[in-house]
């Protein structure tokens, strides 16, 4: 029954998908509005095949059909309800499945939105843009990654369950998922830059049908981000959140694509310049979503985070390739019409800072692509295997990353076409100040080393630009001075300089020791004592608990533990935390205490400011929704409209 609802869904999605381009094609031929109008429809046809076959899976996993061989190789009776629920995105055939859904709601919304404009033949081709993004992955599902075969399974079958780093903390329930909404959020500005490109329609418009469904994917993707950051950070017991590793470095990509087009969009709805560049940036960034769910879906990298499987590698690498070559083509088709009728006067000017940045972006995307990348090309040539670690990221990124600090600062204040050596003195006076003091009080406190203390002082500086931008807004418009894309990115701005801040320090003076502890005994590690006060067991129907109770600096207990899953015998650890506003320790079991003597071995980790990582996140996702709402603005543009005439002389308002 339940193969059977789930197939039939799949079908449904890929019909209506099929159909969808069919009539949507035939009625821009013909020029019917009411064929038009009938192919948005679809988006809604395949929006109800999806959900008829997630609902097809949770219901298999929920029941444990063992006859749906997703169920059989990934499902348990053990498993608790959320991690059963989270099992249908845990491999391959399900993610697949969920990206399918994520895919049909947001064509669904986009068909929505824009169903009072359902005969324009710009909407109507970025409906057939992501109708063709859904052929190709419900087609997956029908064919390499089908999420409903079948299985006989023995008499009294009951399954492994999802691998036990995915069931051992609630953020798997919500990473991936948070993930995949900023993935494939990006469709909808690709598909319209693509219907932007096909019907010449290459002025300003289209930016402004698509500036919400940009920041909105953004924020998904850099929620999803920081969520897998915490993830390891809580369930892989090394202590750290980071790690350059190649399934990490495929979100990061399209996050630094997606950022530099957020920036350089403004320059062209301002000025109407950066026409190729921002096409080429949302068209690198849809390219690099898929090229990160190959190297998480086809095992050719090995991580934590990817999953192996034969024949859907080369057909992701494949779509990945036509995606490419098919942008490509409609730039340089339109390269006429995307000549920007204007230039930059200055390059001391906002314009001229934007273009900087965008600069700077494409270079750290680079750097992350060439590091990520080249490993696996060397390996597919002659089968040498190289190994890129994080001291290469670190080198390569670092004098990027001061760039990137700098320009937060200074872009926030200059004026539009031109400013002067007057201007930016009378305007970076406190912020540079700030990036003094800042300096000043990290050495107070202890800090060593040029190249982070050049962090904090950058770091201050473009906080106090930050801060000093929402306080003029603020003073002329209240409340309404943090809202608004300007206002908000500033809050944006502030909450990825708290990361920067917090990465370096977290980074740079962390210390850690391996102990060797029997029960009652207490050893000082960074000027923290720890007390081992013995071992504890407990018992759940997926897994044993080793549960070692800690004292740190005489107060609250802590309870490092290991987990024994029942199915499969893995054992995985799960760290115990002290979260602190300067610094955490962070404590690790390495091996299961001795039966006979309790002699425990633990690993302590001392690291600061490691809390302001995630309050960095939050304030980053605080600013992205702030930006969502409108702000101050110019009257809008028609969707074939010209860029806005600017006045002349510097005299710009600083709020743009």
């Amino acid at each position: 029954m339940n193969r059977l609802l789930g197939l039939s869904g799949v079908l449904v999605a890929f019909g209506g998908c099929i159909v969808g381009i069919g009539v949507l094609l035939a009625g821009l031929r013909s020029g019917r509005t009411q064929q038009l109008r009938l192919g948005r429809t679809y988006a809604f046809v395949v929006f109800a095949g999806s959900v008829l076959a997630v609902f097809a899976m949770q219901r298999a996993l929920i029941t444990r059909d063992f006859t749906v061989e997703y169920v059989f190789d990934h499902g348990s009776s053990a498993t608790p309800l959320l991690f059963n629920v989270a099992t249908m995105w845990s491999a391959l055939e399900g993610s697949i499945l969920l990206w399918g859904l994520i895919l049909a709601g947001y064509t669904a919304a986009v068909a929505q939105k824009f169903r009072r404009r359902s005969d324009d033949p710009l909407v109507a081709w970025a409906l057939i843009a992501m109708f063709v993004v859904g052929v190709f992955f419900f087609g997956l599902m029908l064919t390499a990654a089908n999420p409903f075969r079948g299985v006989i399974p023995p008499v009294g079958y009951d399954g492994p369950g999802p691998n036990p780093l995915l069931q051992n903390h609630i953020l798997m329930a919500f990473h991936p998922p948070m993930l995949y909404l900023g993935y494939v959020g990006f469709t909808v500005p690709f598909a319209f830059a693509i219907a932007a490109l096909v019907t010449g329609r290459v002025g300003e418009g289209w930016l402004v049908e698509t500036r919400r469904w940009t920041l909105f994917a953004w924020g998904f993707l850099t929620a999803g981000i920081v969520l897998g950051a915490w993830w390891s950070y809580e369930v892989l017991g090394w202590g750290g959140y980071w790690k350059w590793d190649p399934v990490e470095n495929a979100s990061f990509l399209p996050w630094l694509t997606g950022t530099a087009y957020l920036h350089s969009v403004m320059v062209q709805e301002r000025r109407g310049m950066l026409r190729v560049w921002n096409l080429s940036l949302l068209c690198a960034t849809f390219s690099l979503t898929i090229l990160g769910t190959f190297l998480t879906r086809s095992g050719v990298v090995e991580s934590v985070h990817a999953f192996s499987s034969g024949s859907v590698g080369p057909l992701l690498l494949g779509f990945f390739g036509v995606v490419v070559l098919v942008s490509l083509g409609l730039i340089g088709w339109r390269g006429d019409q995307l000549r920007s009728p204007g230039r930059i006067d200055s390059p001391v000017s906002r314009e001229g800072a934007f273009l900087a940045n965008n600069v700077l972006f494409a270079a750290f995307a680079f750097v992350v692509l060439l590091g990520t990348v080249f490993p696996l090309i060397v390996e597919a040539i002659n089968g040498d295997r190289l190994s890129v670690g994080v001291p290469f990221f670190s080198r390569m990124t670092m004098p990027i990353g001061f760039a990137l600090l700098t320009l937060m600062a200074v872009a926030p204040v200059l004026p539009w076409r031109k400013g002067t050596g007057e201007v930016l003195r009378e305007r970076l006076w406190w912020p540079a100040w700030g990036g003094v003091a800042t300096v000043l009080l990290a050495l107070v406190l202890g800090a060593t080393g040029p190249t982070v203390v050049l962090a904090f002082g950058l770091a201050g500086f473009a906080a106090g630009s930050a801060v000093r931008q929402l306080f003029l807004a603020a003073r002329r418009q209240g409340w309404r001075g943090f809202v608004g894309r300007a206002n908000g990115g500033m809050v944006v701005h502030l909450g990825t300089i708290m990361i920067a801040v917090a990465f370096a320090a977290s980074t740079s003076y962390v210390r850690q020791a391996e102990v060797t502890l029997t029960p009652g005994e207490s050893v000082t590690v960074a000027g923290h004592e720890i007390t081992y006060i013995g071992p504890r067991t407990a018992e759940f129907d997926n897994r044993l608990e080793q549960i070692s109770q800690i004292r740190v600096d005489g107060g609250q207990i802590y309870e490092p533990r290991l987990n024994r899953f029942r199915r499969g015998g893995m054992t995985i650890g799960t760290p115990s935390v002290r979260v602190g506003p300067t610094e955490d320790v962070y404590l690790s079991v390495t091996s299961s205490p001795d039966g006979a003597t309790g002699e425990l071995k633990l690993r302590v980790i001392i690291q600061p400011l490691v809390v302001w990582l995630w309050v960095g996140g939050m304030i980053m996702l605080i600013g992205t929704a702030l930006s969502l709402f409108p702000g101050r603005r110019r009257d809008p543009l028609s969707p074939a409209s010209a860029p806005v005439p600017v006045a002349d002389g510097t005299a710009t308002p600083e709020s743009s």
